[in-house]
């Protein structure tokens, strides 16, 4: 999109960085799903089917998914990787981070795409199992595993739990003694890398509550400790250093501190560990100013990365596996929305525009929580009116409920518009909530032949039925 930057002559506070359009109606491709287009009339199709249909058939608002988009950015991250670890002799895997969305279904295409799955609770281990999903391609996270989760996942015959603390090795050894096996586990290690991101989702610092710490020797004792044990095989070390992560920097660090250990740990104990886990993190792009590198570079400079400092090492190439939630999911979901009211408000800076929507914090509460950006575009609706800077809110009882802190829209948007919000597919379904009573949206899964439920919209009837009713009086 030709964009220019806003000046004081563009009425309304707005930051510097946003980009004035030259054509308001117009979409930045990269922000949205790959069958996202807008028709001759301004109307937003995904996968040919006009968004002002589905909303008068499933209402709003609503997470719309572009199927082929998701399976083909599993499918771009498999090759991708496979094939630069390929070049340097090593294997690659790649395990879905389900925390970011996860259904049966979507678990089903990203399995079928080559990917496994990353799980961090038992909801997310019997999805997994629901979908069909082999378990040798699952494994298991978390800080405080539940014996329930534990032994849920031995019984199923996980791939790998990536245990996270010296008790939790305790945890899981007993498990597996009770039920006469060894059970495959990994180490977390806290690397020490402060990743250029949001310090909620930063998670290789030491002062966090994950992993076990490189620098105090706690990592090192815990692979001691599992080599030692008569149920527990040890299969490697695991690092994740954060998320929106668009600088390789990070990864290049933890890898060296990761295979400096691995290293380490196989000469002291004359053990090979087969593999090298560097989590995931990938960034992806919600407004203009992100800039997520071309994952085939990324691969390519990790793949050479790794070898370069196995070979300094004097070690072997482990097969190393990553664990992509957010740039598969991510970019693959738009939400959809129904304007109500349009208040313009005066500020000590000119006129405010704020736009309130059906939805807010309870179906998006990242903009509160990690102060996120996001764009939005009119999508019910071509207009020839002026672009205008707006704010969009949600309709919840919070001064933060803030959807979209700052994008140019049509100066005529009005009620009964829709709009949609581009790269909402990770981490808003799983965040939402039910505040002020608020039924959660449902998503939908879109594609040239057919749209379906993949998860359905609660109703006011299904959180009155969890309501105890008036209690009986003594």
């Amino acid at each position: 999109m030709p964009a220019h930057i806003s000046g004081v002559l563009h009425a309304g506070p707005s930051p510097v960085w946003l980009p004035y359009p030259e054509a308001v109606n117009d979409l930045m491709p990269s922000l949205w799903p790959s069958n996202v287009r807008k028709d001759d009339d301004g109307v937003l199709t995904v996968a040919g089917h006009r968004v002002t249909d589905l909303a008068r058939t499933h209402g709003s608002p609503v997470y719309v998914l572009d199927v082929e988009d998701l399976r083909s950015r599993a499918r771009a991250f498999v090759d991708a990787f496979a094939t630069a670890f390929d070049q340097v002799g090593a294997v690659s895997r790649a395990y879905y981070a389900g925390k970011a969305l996860l259904t049966t279904a979507i678990a089903h295409w990203v399995a079928a795409e080559g990917m496994g799955i990353d799980t961090c609770s038992l909801g997310e281990l019997m999805t997994a199992k629901r979908a069909g999903v082999d378990p040798s391609l699952v494994g298991l996270h978390g800080n405080n595993k539940s014996d329930a989760e534990i032994a849920f996942a031995l019984d199923w015959g996980i791939a790998r739990i990536v245990v996270d603390s010296l008790e939790e090795i305790d945890r899981v050894e007993a498990a597996a003694a009770q039920r006469g096996v060894r059970a495959p586990v990994m180490i977390r290690v806290t690397v020490g890398v402060e990743a250029h991101t949001h310090d909620f989702i930063a998670t290789a610092h030491e002062d966090q509550k994950f992993g076990l710490s490189l620098h105090s020797g706690a990592a090192r004792q815990a692979a001691d400790r599992i080599l030692a044990s008569e149920h527990l095989e040890l299969l490697g070390l695991h690092s994740h250093i954060g998320s929106q992560i668009f600088d390789r920097s990070g990864f290049e660090v933890a890898a060296r501190r990761i295979v400096a250990l691995r290293a380490q740990i196989q000469r002291d104990h004359d053990v090979r560990l087969p593999e090298v886990d560097l989590g995931g993190g990938f960034g992806m792009r919600y407004t203009s100013q992100d800039t997520p590198p071309p994952i085939t570079d990324m691969a390519q400079q990790l793949a050479e990365m790794v070898a370069k400092t196995c070979a300094e090492e004097g070690s072997d190439l482990p097969a190393v596996s990553f664990e992509p939630g957010r740039s598969i999911v991510g970019p693959s979901v738009f939400t959809l929305y129904s304007v109500g009211t349009v208040k313009p408000v005066e500020t000590d800076t000119g006129v405010r525009t704020y736009v309130s929507v059906d939805g807010g914090m309870s179906d998006n509460v990242r903009t509160a929580l990690y102060d996120a950006d996001y764009s939005c575009t009119l999508a019910s609706r071509g207009s020839t009116a002026d672009p205008l800077v707006v704010r969009v809110v949600g309709s919840h009882c919070e001064s933060g409920d803030i959807i979209v802190r700052d994008e140019y829209l049509p100066a005529d948007v009005t009620a009964g518009d829709l709009l949609a919000v581009p790269g909402t597919g990770a981490y808003c379904q799983p965040l939402s909530s039910n505040y002020n009573l608020t039924p959660r949206p449902g998503v939908l899964a879109v594609q040239a032949h057919r749209v379906d439920w993949l998860i359905t919209p609660e109703t006011l009837d299904d959180l009155l039925a969890r309501d105890g009713g008036p209690l009986a009086e003594d």
